[in-house]
């Protein structure tokens, strides 16, 4: 492995610890805080537009935002950061983490689908192993929460936003992009957001700019990683949120999933690293 691939790896460790930082603060401040699901996730966007602002020194691709494909692919991103917040409400964050992980799965098929990517039999495998692992963190019919469902929306918004960025990949500079699903995130959500607004304080004020600070950096590392090193070598790692996911939830709320969502995790985790092997073949 060379030493920039060892960099590269180093930035996926890194942002795929903080955006479940990000989370965590998010559910601080819905479960302790009383903030409802869109204050926060409207908050995260207008925190990172303003980091993504300062980072890009004020430049901004104004055409970008006359394309209806960027604001759905706006649209998706706000719609699941909101619906995974609502599930972090009352859900352990390693079991919510595990639901969203149908996203990528979801993503898989949507891009055969309708991006032409072809499929080998052994993805196909891996594929649904993938699905089998989600199910068993989710138990549908076996004490399946509405935090769960939830979860799982957000996860399905997440795939059909992942597979949007593919299809909009050379519509404009990455961080542009990111610029843009956190404006119009900001905007969409305004109405929601505003409407109940937690009191302010001082933990409130700081778990705020955590989830945004956070959730944003996670991303550009994610976006500078991937700008270093190919998606082939890359991808395995995106599934080190969810041990990240798991270790917050027992260091902050000391909280660990039951042995069939531990289950799931790994088997969810071996699916992705699989089908990432697969794809080199």
């Amino acid at each position: 492995m060379t030493r920039e691939t060892l960099g590269s790896v180093a930035l996926m460790f890194v942002a795929m610890s903080l955006i479940p930082v990000g989370d965590t603060a998010g559910k601080l401040l819905t479960g302790g805080h009383g903030a409802s699901p869109f204050f926060v996730a409207f908050s995260r966007f207008a925190v990172g537009t303003v980091v993504v602002v300062l980072i890009l020194g004020g430049r901004v691709h104004w055409p970008v935002f006359r394309d209806w494909r960027v604001w759905l692919r706006g649209a998706l991103i706000a719609a699941g950061i909101s619906c995974i917040l609502t599930a972090l409400r009352t859900e352990e964050i390693a079991t919510v983490f595990g639901a969203f992980f149908v996203g990528p799965l979801f993503s898989y098929v949507l891009s055969i689908r309708f991006l032409g990517e072809r499929v080998t039999p052994m993805q196909t495998i891996m594929l649904l192993a993938g699905f089998c692992g989600v199910l068993l963190v989710v138990r549908p019919g076996f004490g399946m929460t509405p935090g769960l469902g939830f979860a799982v929306l957000a996860g399905l918004f997440y795939g059909a936003f992942l597979t949007t960025s593919r299809w909009l990949s050379g519509v404009a500079a990455p961080r542009q992009l990111m610029l843009s699903q956190s404006v119009i995130g900001t905007l969409l959500l305004l109405p929601l957001g505003l409407a109940q607004v937690p009191e302010a304080s001082g933990p409130v004020a700081g778990l705020v700019l955590l989830s945004g600070v956070a959730s944003a950096s996670g991303n550009l590392l994610l976006v500078l990683a991937y700008r270093r090193s190919s998606a082939t070598v890359l991808a395995p790692f995106v599934y080190f949120q969810l041990l990240s996911a798991t270790i917050l939830g027992w260091i902050v709320f000391g909280t660990l999933p039951d042995a069939p969502a531990m289950a799931g995790l790994a088997l969810l985790v071996a699916a992705g690293v699989g089908t990432v092997v697969f794809r080199r073949d």
